[in-house]
């Protein structure tokens, strides 16, 4: 019998499942129920980050002053910033005109769009580029790993998947700096920007791709080998095993399929880590993304700079977790 195997997989494909639409339901008012609760979530999340942003010592005016202004001059750059009305009242006006593509204006008197303008591609190369080789290896790890249940190989990666999920961002990017660049030469220590805005050669990208892919692959790899274990049990794989399929079609062609719709919840939830370890990643490598970006409005306390960066982050991780909820209520039942 094939070992039953622990694995984040069921922890999220059960969450997926406690908070998505019914099955029963017509497939247009499951994908509009989605749709409701990820704008519901972005709704919050940014409410949440209105209120921590007034709960921190200081404002935008304090943040951006000058040595000797007055108080007079502080108060005019609060009536100016609108510092001076409620809290809930700036965050409605916000939202209001969030429908019409306007994100406000920094405490720098910049548009939130056009600071933004540059930085965001930026980070959807890197993320994407992770989060494509992140699921890439995922699988390979983790199919290799369930070929093999509870021998050498399957014990070897599940230690080392979890030794690497546990290493945070910001150690592997010291490590990477240590061996790849300080030792070695082999790639910048820095990322040095063109006159575009872009990193200036693609050799940059691989320090800060890797930092990601490490801990993202240790965690994707044990929710596709739990996926994997749990099909394992199905009574259809095990009508595979009793009329002698070999392993490897029983894999590929019985478990896998059916692991699919938890597989996808699983990397999808994944990639809410993928962009907060972006920002780490991105501000040790001097990355020109959002990550930076964002470092630096919450020193200066700047509210709409902030909640920009939470917004664009928000809708691309809404968007992945919608196309895994699609995944997971497309994929038919499991097949005998």
């Amino acid at each position: 019998m094939t070992p039953k195997v622990v694995a984040p997989a069921a922890t999220a494909a059960g969450a997926g499942a406690a908070t998505g639409p019914l099955r029963g339901t017509h497939p247009a008012v499951r994908i509009a129920g989605t749709l409701g609760q990820r704008v519901l979530m972005l709704v919050v999340l940014l409410a949440v980050v209105f209120s921590a942003i007034e709960l921190l010592p200081g404002d935008a005016a304090s943040a951006s002053a000058e040595r000797g202004e007055s108080t007079a001059d502080l108060a005019e750059r609060r009536h100016l910033l609108g510092l001076d009305r409620p809290v809930w009242e700036r965050f409605i006006s916000w939202m209001t005109a969030l429908p019409t593509g306007d994100l406000g204006t920094s405490a720098r008197g910049q548009k939130v769009t056009e600071l933004l303008a540059d930085p965001l591609p930026n980070t959807l190369v890197l993320a994407l580029s992770a989060f494509v080789i992140t699921v890439v290896l995922s699988l390979l790890l983790g199919c290799w790993a369930a070929a093999r249940p509870g021998r050498l190989t399957d014990r070897t990666i599940s230690h080392a998947t979890t030794a690497a999920f546990a290493v945070p961002e910001f150690v592997v990017s010291a490590l990477l700096l240590l061996a790849l660049s300080l030792w070695t030469g082999w790639l910048p220590a820095v990322t040095v920007t063109g006159g575009d805005g872009r990193p200036a050669t693609w050799t940059m990208l691989i320090m800060p791709v890797l930092a990601l892919v490490v801990p993202q692959t240790g965690w994707n790899t044990r929710v596709v080998r739990g996926a994997l274990a749990d099909q394992a049990s199905a009574p259809h794989v095990e009508a595979a095993h009793l009329d002698g399929l070999p392993l490897r079609r029983i894999l590929m062609s019985h478990q896998l399929p059916g692991a699919v719709p938890a597989i996808a919840t699983g990397i999808a939830t994944s990639t809410g880590l993928l962009f907060s370890g972006a920002v780490v990643v991105e501000t040790l490598f001097n990355y020109p993304g959002i990550g930076t970006v964002l470092a630096g409005a919450v020193a200066a306390r700047d509210t709409p700079l902030i909640a920009g960066v939470v917004i664009c982050a928000g809708a691309v991780v809404s968007l992945v977790l919608l196309a895994a909820d699609l995944i997971r209520h497309a994929t038919p039942g499991v097949r005998a």
